[in-house]
């Protein structure tokens, strides 16, 4: 089979395009047949290097963290797939690879596709999808009649996160540009800003929840707006020791993060409020939830474009400038 794959890590943006054997299966796994792959930051990520304290990874490397596609085998102790079944996946971070034609799956991470989803849709899902569960019931525990702040809601998370905090009774208010309004209000936000127009620190206080998207250099405002012991997780401006604990990482990891985020931590204090960071997790059972609401709701990813594998490294310059309105999508 054909596999997008690294030789080391660089930040020139160049994958090679090689033939490798088709991944053998262990008894609690599936072989998908991947039918589209979502292309996203973390992937740009992963060739850099950027996250290796996170996720390290043996060279050479098939990139790719979510797909869709349809089981062609499965493991002698899979109870709950079957040959034929349509699928998508947020791949578990040890073991990476959509952009391939095939891919081992463990079956904790996989969940039957939304039905009124395509395999392009499907594939736009897992990797938003489950960032935003993650964030609003794990680690924020958002609770019914609070408000949240999602800022930059306008691209691929936003039409996750949206639609889910709503469906937990959250008053929602996001920040973008003005041609993303419309889009952003259909889908259940309560409140828009337009960034270029106005600035939502001299508009908003007395926010409950941030789910940070943009990073460290909006940190101090973002915290700004939170009432007393309101939290923020950010998914870009960087881990610190809860996060290290979290995880189980080694001391000297836990260390390491302690100091990495000490800035961020101390800026949350000053205000009584929380700082979190969260890297998003595989987890079938929770991507089962989601299909759920994708269905009752009818929810639609916002899809930018989509590129054949040949065009695999268009795609990944396409994410890497952060232009896209929307996921990128790669099409077997």
């Amino acid at each position: 089979m054909r596999a997008a794959q690294i030789q080391k890590y660089s930040k020139k943006i160049q994958v090679e395009l090689n033939d490798v054997k088709i991944p053998e299966i262990n008894s609690h796994e599936v072989l998908v047949k991947v039918k589209a792959a979502g292309v996203n930051p973390l992937d740009i990520l992963n060739l850099n290097g950027s996250v290796r304290l996170i996720a390290d990874y043996e060279l050479p490397l098939t990139l790719g963290n979510e797909l869709s596609g349809v089981i062609e085998a499965v493991g002698d102790d899979v109870l709950n797939f079957k040959v034929g079944d349509p699928v998508y996946t947020r791949l578990p971070l040890a073991r990476i690879g959509a952009f391939a034609e095939y891919a081992a799956v463990n079956e904790d991470a996989l969940s039957i596709m939304p039905k009124n989803l395509t395999f392009i849709e499907a594939a736009a899902v897992p990797l938003t999808a489950l960032t935003a569960y993650q964030a609003l019931h794990g680690v924020l525990d958002a609770q019914p009649n609070k408000k949240l702040f999602i800022p930059g809601g306008t691209g691929g998370f936003g039409a996750m996160a949206i639609p889910i905090a709503k469906s937990m009774g959250l008053y929602v208010i996001t920040s973008g540009s003005e041609r993303g309004r419309s889009r952003t209000l259909s889908i259940g936000a309560d409140q828009f800003i337009n960034y270029k127009a106005e600035n939502y620190a001299d508009i908003l206080s007395n926010i409950d929840y941030v789910i940070d998207t943009l990073g460290t250099k909006e940190i101090k405002a973002e915290l700004g707006i939170l009432k007393p012991q309101g939290k923020l997780v950010s998914l870009k401006a960087g881990p610190n020791y809860r996060f290290a604990v979290d995880n189980h990482f080694p001391m000297w990891k836990k260390a390491l993060f302690g100091l990495v985020g000490a800035r961020l931590d101390s800026l949350a204090r000053k205000n009584q409020n929380e700082y979190r960071f969260l890297f998003v997790q595989a987890n079938g059972s929770q991507l089962q939830e989601i299909t759920k609401l994708v269905e009752k709701e009818n929810i639609k990813p916002s899809i930018d474009s989509t590129y054949t594998f040949d065009d695999i490294n268009k795609a990944l310059v396409k994410v890497s400038t952060g232009h896209s309105q929307g996921k990128v999508i790669v099409t077997f």
